[in-house]
């Protein structure tokens, strides 16, 4: 059976640098015959996580918010391979991407231990410098909190303007990782 890979990219560019990393993972993956689903984080409507521990009552519409993340929802469940993608913003993931998954909490939240489901993850961020010290730290430490299996991080630095990404050997990592990924 294929594995299934959610992809949160959060970065705003559509276009830009780590969208390239995440174009080639998700090219990596479909071709070793994973199925992957990609939200763009900045084209959907997210509001942030209120703390009002009243969503898991509906294991399908888990959050009592209703908006773009009924579209991740579905897809987050079913998945073996979590894809946190983001360009380093002042040292840390971008705004979208923390926004979005807070509000995974709330599939935490249908269960009375409030257990996340177990997955595995991968982090790709895109950066003009290559200062990703307290990116990789935050990333390390959410998955020994949700008990997730890291599989890997493909960081690149260097890259500002959309498009400077290609050539890089990262593009060819991320590639790499998706296809590794998606065999198990």
């Amino acid at each position: 059976m294929a594995r299934k890979i959610v992809v949160l990219n959060g970065s705003p560019r559509a276009k830009g640098n780590t969208a390239g990393l995440v174009e080639a993972f998700a090219q990596g993956a479909r071709a070793a015959g994973a199925e992957v689903a990609r939200f763009d984080l900045q084209k959907l409507d997210i509001h942030p996580c209120l703390g009002c521990f009243g969503g898991g009552k509906d294991e399908e519409s888990p959050c009592v918010q209703k908006d773009g993340m009924g579209d991740i929802y579905p897809a987050y469940r079913e998945a073996d391979v979590v894809a946190l993608a983001s360009p380093l913003y002042y040292w840390s993931i971008s705004g979208q991407l923390k926004c979005a998954f807070d509000r995974l909490f709330a599939v935490a939240e249908c269960n009375e231990d409030y257990a996340n489901p177990v997955k595995e993850a991968v982090l790709f961020m895109a950066a003009e410098g290559d200062g990703f010290e307290e990116s990789e730290h935050w990333y390390d430490r959410l998955m020994g909190h949700l008990g997730w299996t890291d599989r890997g991080k493909v960081l690149a630095g260097g890259v500002m303007d959309v498009g400077d990404i290609a050539g890089h050997a990262e593009l060819a990592e991320a590639e790499a990782l998706g296809r590794a990924v998606a065999r198990g």
